[in-house]
């Protein structure tokens, strides 16, 4: 059986799934390709790499945590997390009695170039801002934004680069393409 892999830079605002009854955006604006669904989620206010598949197995061995397959983000925070901050995100934390797994968590220095956003971030004179790079395996609800709030620094905007090894590449907000049959191979490979 032939399956479809397809990846989508999800513009900011854009639903991750293909239908909407309040009429909000979704991929199904971007990606005419019937019949495939979104590797896991990504919030509506979140922006970069999805995964559009109907290879169900595959798409449950890259969206399921048992597997522990690395998301990786850039998070714009507010202000500029000290090492403690960044030492307890990667120690995991306590959202509503539930401890989160370990993350990866670096201060990106310099700042990654990225594009420009449909709608900017708030801006405020007094508080500076400045980039994380966070991987994590769990995939709860909103997770890195809780996690930056928890350590005191809120998540002003959220992009995700990379599932796994395969990375966004160049693609810009609502962009697609399908993979290569080497791109496939890899993500195989990489989710077992």
């Amino acid at each position: 059986m032939l399956f479809t892999y397809i990846v989508i830079n999800k513009p900011y605002e854009v639903l991750t799934q293909f239908t909407d009854e309040n009429g909000r955006a979704t991929l199904k604006d971007f990606v005419p390709v019937p019949h495939i669904y979104p590797v896991g989620r990504l919030d509506y206010d979140s922006e970069g790499l999805v995964l559009l598949t109907d290879d169900k197995a595959l798409q449950h061995r890259l969206s399921d945590p048992k597997f522990k397959i690395e998301k990786t983000y850039w998070v714009q925070v507010e202000n500029i997390p000290d090492e403690n901050a960044l030492l307890q995100l990667r120690k995991g934390i306590f959202l509503k009695n539930v401890k989160t797994a370990p993350a990866k968590a670096t201060l990106l220095q310099p700042a990654p170039t990225v594009w420009e956003r449909s709608k900017p971030i708030r801006f405020r004179q007094n508080i500076p801002t400045s980039w994380l790079q966070i991987s994590l395996t769990q995939g709860m609800n909103r997770q890195v934004r809780k996690m930056t709030a928890a350590v005191g620094f809120p998540t002003l905007r959220l992009i995700r680069v990379s599932i796994g090894t395969f990375q966004i590449g160049k693609l810009a907000p609502g962009e697609w393409r399908h993979l290569t049959p080497e791109e496939v191979k890899t993500l195989k490979r990489g989710s077992r």
